[in-house]
């Protein structure tokens, strides 16, 4: 469990997500100054879906991370523990099959995923460790998983300026284009609690996963952890 997440409950994040739903994405893209553009273009590199393969895309949202691996032909399940967000999401994209879940306790049988992936949706998860598990075990031998979340600076002077940045300047920020700022002290807290890339590295070997490494973006800003199954 996160430090963050001992603040709020599940059901008051997922209420969170909920008020924020239908300016989200364009939240993101202004507080990031464009960068979360560049990381889903990463993360869809990493999980590099294919033609007929199964991905399963947590804390999907409103399914704009989903969006490359269909275009990709692969077969995606967006899935979130918000039903406002699903709600946006199933508008705009009504042939996507949107499914509600909490990445605690998946809905799915095991082992049915190529790939799993989460992005910028872990921290928010209850139970980490859990979560983890959970993607393991709806992961076919082989397969993979990949997490894209925020992280720590590796250079100590940009951290400090970085730090500095999501506590004062991120709230001003998202209250110019969002009605909840508040969701975003939130979001900001959440990602200062937030372990290292090595403190989550080990927690994926913990929970089963192999040959784990990661690759930093935007100076360690956000860190790309992948793993894989192993085949028995």
């Amino acid at each position: 469990m996160t430090r963050a997440s001992l603040s709020k409950q599940p059901h008051e994040v997922a209420s969170m997500f909920d008020a924020v739903a239908r300016r989200y994405d364009l939240t993101n893209d202004v507080v990031s100054l464009g960068q979360d553009r560049v990381w889903r273009k990463e993360v869809s590199k990493a999980v590099d879906a294919r033609p007929a393969q199964k991905v399963l895309d947590l804390a999907a949202g409103t399914a704009t991370s989903s969006l490359p691996f269909t275009r990709a032909g692969a077969y995606v399940v967006p899935c979130d523990f918000s039903l406002g967000m699903l709600q946006v999401g199933k508008e705009r994209h009504s042939w996507m099959p949107f499914t509600a879940g909490d990445a605690t306790r998946l809905p799915f049988r095991d082992e049915v995923f190529d790939a799993v992936t989460i992005s910028f949706g872990l921290r928010n998860v209850q139970d980490v460790d859990a979560a983890l598990r959970e993607m393991y075990r709806v992961t076919r031998p082989g397969g993979r998983v990949v997490i894209c979340e925020f992280s720590q600076p590796t250079w100590a002077p940009f951290r400090t300026v970085y730090s500095g940045y999501l506590m004062r300047a991120l709230p001003p920020v998202a209250r110019t284009v969002c009605s909840n700022p508040d969701a975003y002290v939130y979001l900001a807290e959440s990602i200062r609690a937030w372990p290292d890339q090595p403190a989550l590295a080990e927690r994926l070997q913990a929970a089963g996963w192999s040959k784990v490494a990661w690759r930093n973006l935007t100076g360690g800003v956000v860190a790309l952890h992948r793993g894989f199954k192993a085949v028995d």
